[in-house]
């Protein structure tokens, strides 16, 4: 697959100066990715920096562009400068998981992550998608409050840890219950919600706008990317199993429908998380399914009649939907997301690694949160990077 340069070849770092990224301007020429890339030449743009001096640009991959490579890419930008920055994937939007996502800032529970840690990866999102959603830029990202209900059958023995982040909280009244007979318990609150379709495209265009590069390229092996980064970003979710032998994770696969019912302005959700109504800016989400360890992206009509089942039984009203679309999606699910550094080493060669994946079914819940601390930890490399090692004693 020959390669394509998306968004800018140039970009600039705090001082003022233009640097070039990896591969993106000069010549074409033969390399380890594939069969021609395009390569730097020192003429080519005035004042270009030397990458032996300590505070060249470092040159970082982010592989994966679903909505954690992109929202990675877009805090390294901002927090880490001196970065010359280059997503990397064989799938753009609108062909990603994310693009397909529910997309509620209502978390998933991960067994294997501290709860304090998860409250402080939602909160960042929240906070970041609510300044959004209060902002010029809501109707182009498809951010919004949306108010509902939180229905159970039984009642909960635990107060959500999430409670005090989403807005106005508390327990639904005798009255809002009437509206659901088969549930005896319940929580009102507001919260956000996106569309992957409108909000990964607005990502993608921000990420171009701070200087980012994105090339369409698919990567078997992390090495392919070594020498021409010297820090790679791994976003690749289910991609990880294959790319960095990670068996820990696997698809959980959902399936949902798409459905006109502009009269449903409140979310729904069963307090199991499988049945919901989310109404959005074009369209009202209707879900769901879980089936752990399915690779297959095909809809299932009897899933789909199922869907619909529920959801009616929760809003007599969608037996007027119309124009149901099916979609499917597979959940990157892993016992705990990994957010760690790893240094490779091959051959005498080093290759310091950034993992950031594993969200499961939360991932538009956690990803700002998530992406500032992946941003963190490759600030950790890049200081690595540019102390210059101890000289020997004489």
């Amino acid at each position: 697959m020959e390669s394509q340069i998306r968004g800018n070849v140039l970009s600039h770092v705090p001082n003022g100066k233009q640097f070039c990224f990896p591969f993106v301007s000069g010549h074409w020429t033969s390399h380890s990715l594939g069969k021609q890339v395009l390569v730097a030449e020192p003429s080519v743009v005035p004042g270009r920096l030397c990458r032996d001096r300590p505070m060249d640009p470092v040159r970082v991959a982010v592989v994966g562009a679903g909505v954690m490579g992109l929202s990675t890419a877009l805090c390294i930008s901002k927090l880490v400068p001196g970065c010359s920055i280059t997503v990397i994937s064989d799938k753009f939007s609108p062909e990603t998981t994310s693009d397909v996502a529910a997309g509620i800032l209502i978390p998933h529970v991960y067994p294997d992550t501290p709860t304090h840690k998860q409250k402080q990866w939602f909160r960042e999102t929240f906070d970041h998608l609510r300044a959004i959603a209060n902002s010029a830029e809501a109707r182009e990202a498809a951010v919004h409050l949306v108010s509902g209900w939180q229905v159970y059958r039984s009642i909960p023995t635990e107060v959500p840890f999430w409670a005090d982040v989403v807005l106005g909280f508390r327990k639904m009244t005798e009255a809002e219950l009437k509206k659901f007979p088969q549930h005896v318990f319940g929580h009102a609150f507001t919260t956000l919600k996106l569309e992957g379709s409108a909000y990964l495209p607005w990502l993608e265009k921000r990420v171009k706008e701070s200087g980012t590069v994105t090339l369409t390229r698919r990567i078997e092996d992390l090495w392919e990317l070594h020498p021409s980064f010297d820090i790679v970003v791994n976003c690749t979710g289910l991609g990880s199993r294959q790319l960095v032998g990670d068996l820990e994770i696997y698809p959980v696969k959902g399936q949902l429908l798409q459905v006109q019912a502009p009269w449903v302005k409140h979310f729904i959700r069963d307090g199991s998380g499988l049945t919901y109504i989310f109404p959005g800016v074009s369209n009202v989400i209707l879900g769901g399914s879980r089936q752990s360890g399915d690779w297959n992206l095909t809809p299932d009509a009897e899933i789909s009649r199922d869907i619909l089942s529920r959801c009616c039984a929760l809003e007599p009203s969608l037996h007027g939907a119309w124009d149901i679309k099916e979609t499917v999606g597979l959940r990157p699910y892993r016992a705990g997301v990994r957010l760690q550094k790893e240094l490779l080493a091959r051959d005498g060669r080093r290759l310091p690694v950034v993992h950031h994946y594993g969200h499961g079914s939360g991932g538009f819940s956690m990803h700002w949160g998530t992406a500032l601390e992946a941003a963190r930890l490759l600030n950790e490399c890049v200081q690595a990077l540019r102390t210059p090692a101890p000289k020997p004693k004489i």
